[in-house]
């Protein structure tokens, strides 16, 4: 019997621009602004998100469109086909258009960038031609797919073998519905969406509870997520009552006792999962749901992490805190840390009284997938995996999962379509709020335009060079509101937060913790916001005496050019030098008797480099796991071809 909360705290949802959401959230404290109300000023991020723009802004919408078209019996009109996993033979093409919605509606609500709100109606309005023509195409009511609806039948009957993974697909497409409905207020799109949502909900309402659980291991994408998302906005339960069917009993089984039961399985398979009971806990106060939720996070973030934030190798969790063993060109599977941070946001909004959440969350995007992208592309491209092996490359990896570098029309990984969400994204976190109090959880540069106290917050930084920022208050008239700021778990006890230049009596800044300043705020007010940065070492779980170093949040990485690494370095602690001047985060340590430079690992481009080192003098053999004779297959693929990934012409 699954327990249920007595008392909840109904409030409603965060404002949606165009409209607000019809039902009320459970347990939640503290709630994103949004992205209409934030923006990014000149910055690292503020270039990821420019390189990423610029994509979206020129990639040719009709190949996109191509899959779905043929598949619903219309003219393709002329477009090319893709390649990669968007190709018309690969088995869950038009699995990453949905990724394309997404971020051209953050185009929008952030930026107001209409080129990128008119492609998003354009394909809409193109998808509900698609589905309009369900009958003439063979399909039922609602369908919408670059493939046919047999695939279902196949899935429900356990006969797929072509590698399919058909609702992981249609979720992209209906998440990306969902936000071209909500942040371009598109009814069009609310249409398609619902008519799509009542398709599932028809054909899963016919499956036994048996058939359902036995098709939930096929990977599913957060099917549980957008349907309890699409509750929240609609009010109508019939679609939480879909969500439910989608609850994994073998998954969250052993998460609600605490229990770590991932070693072995698809990592990205489950992180959905969790994102979707975090969302299913605030639709119905359930508190199951909660504590799967909860329990996921702590057991992926302490014992399936590597320092840079990421988890998994060869797409796989591996057994607790083994770190070592698994040092290896296909670790850290950009898909995992994009899921991890989604539910790490909505953890937070449950308890924003402790800052591990951000704390992660800081770790996860800075060192792993801020330099997930190739800043030399002006596409914004990115890599599959992170390789973490010693002497380790971005843009190296297996060459079915992301060889190189993704391109325009030739690779459409999961990982490329993650990506532009994230970085379309980078402000949807940097603040959150409650009532009268604002939370600062990111030192990014940016503007928060907070409508409701009548004020902006414009946030100055160098960081993570520098370690201070500053938050200059705009305020029509003075008002009397908190600011609560986030003193990272890295910093040490000197972190200092000051108002006009004055201390403030009786702050607490103790690492770990957010520091509360209340006061009536005026025109001009300008917080100042110390965060002394420390060399540290983040040791691998399993083998204490191999570390990562870092400065700060941000972990180092040894520029080795093209050589080649046999052994896992050694590295004497004591000769880590920082440049002079402090303008950049360069170092220089003695490894090996001969110096070596240290810099960002997310920044670490074009070169061969290190991150995991031996210490204190010593050289490890690069060790592989004895159980593991070949990573796993991706997800159900292991009798799909894998696809040739060519670069672009």
């Amino acid at each position: 019997m699954w327990s249920t909360t007595l008392a909840v705290v109904a409030i409603l949802a965060s404002p949606i621009a165009g409209h607000a959401a019809s039902s009320v959230e459970t347990g939640t404290q503290a709630y994103a602004f949004d992205m209409s109300q934030v923006y990014l000023t000149n910055s690292r991020w503020k270039a990821n998100e420019n390189r990423t723009v610029t994509y979206l802004k020129n990639v040719d919408v009709d190949r996109l469109l191509y899959n779905f078209r043929a598949n619903h019996k219309l003219s393709t009109k002329g477009a090319a086909k893709n390649g990669g996993w968007d190709a018309p033979d690969f088995p869950f093409r038009t699995h990453v258009q949905g990724h394309y919605l997404n971020a051209w509606a953050y185009c929008y609500a952030s930026l107001r960038d209409t080129t990128c709100r008119d492609r998003a109606t354009y394909f809409v309005g193109e998808l509900a031609k698609c589905q309009a023509n369900n009958k003439a195409a063979g399909f039922a009511e609602g369908y919408l797919s670059g493939f046919p609806e047999s695939e279902f039948t196949a899935l429900e009957g356990r006969t797929l073998s072509n590698g399919n993974v058909p609702y992981y697909a249609i979720h992209k497409t209906m998440s990306g519905l969902l936000d071209v409905w909500r942040h371009i207020n598109d009814t069009t799109a609310r249409d398609v969406l619902l008519s799509l949502a009542g398709w599932v909900d028809v054909r899963t309402s016919k499956l036994s509870y048996n058939q359902m659980q036995t098709m939930l291991g096929t990977e599913f994408g957060g099917m549980n997520d957008v349907l309890a998302d699409i509750y929240l906005e609609t009010g109508d339960a019939k679609w939480l009552t879909a969500a439910k069917r989608f609850d994994h009993a073998s998954i969250f089984d052993p998460l609600a006792s605490n229990r770590d039961a991932l070693s072995g399985l698809h990592a990205n398979t489950q992180v959905p999962k969790w994102i979707g009971a975090a969302r299913e806990y605030k639709a119905t106060g359930t508190t199951r749901y909660r504590d799967v939720a909860r329990n996921a996070w702590r057991i992926t973030v302490d014992a399936h992490s590597y320092a840079i934030g990421g988890n998994s190798q060869a797409e796989h969790f591996r057994a607790p805190n083994a770190i070592l063993g698994y040092l290896m060109r296909d670790t850290a599977e950009g898909c995992n840390t994009y899921n991890m941070l989604k539910l790490t946001r909505e953890l937070f909004s449950l308890d924003p009284g402790t800052t591990d959440y951000f704390d992660f969350y800081e770790r996860a995007l800075i060192n792993h997938l801020l330099g997930q992208q190739n800043a030399a592309d002006s596409h914004g491209h990115i890599t599959y995996f992170t390789s973490l092996n010693p002497g380790g490359r971005k843009g190296v990896g297996p060459a079915w999962g992301g060889g190189t570098w993704s391109t325009d029309y030739n690779s459409f990984w999961c990982c490329q379509g993650t990506a532009l969400e994230t970085n379309t994204k980078l402000m949807d976190s940097i603040y959150f709020y409650e009532n009268k109090t604002l939370y600062v959880n990111l030192f990014t540069p940016s503007v928060l335009k907070w409508a409701e106290q009548n004020v902006t917050i414009t946030q100055a930084t160098t960081f993570p060079v520098g370690d201070t920022t500053t938050l200059t208050v705009d305020a029509a008239t003075k008002g009397e509101w908190t600011m609560r700021i986030r003193i990272p778990s890295w910093t040490s006890s000197a972190a200092e937060v000051k108002v006009n230049g004055e201390s403030v009596t009786g702050l607490v800044t103790k690492p770990g913790t957010y520091a509360s300043v209340a006061r009536s705020w005026s025109q001009g007010d300008v917080v100042t916001v110390k965060l002394p940065m420390l060399l540290r070492v983040v040791p691998a779980n399993d083998k204490p005496d191999v570390a990562a170093l870092a400065y700060g949040p941000v972990v180092l990485a040894g520029n080795y050019g093209s050589s080649n690494l046999t052994s896992i370095p050694a590295l004497t602690l004591g000769s880590l030098r920082r440049a002079s001047g402090g303008s950049a985060l360069e170092f220089t340590a003695s490894s090996g008797g001969k110096t070596v430079n240290l810099g960002p690992f997310f920044e670490a481009y074009n070169y061969n480099y290190n991150v995991y080192w031996a210490r204190p003098h010593r050289a490890l053999p690069i060790t592989k796991p004895k159980s593991v004779a070949k990573p796993p297959p991706i997800r159900a693929l292991s009798t799909a071809k894998r696809v040739s990934q060519t670069a672009d012409t």
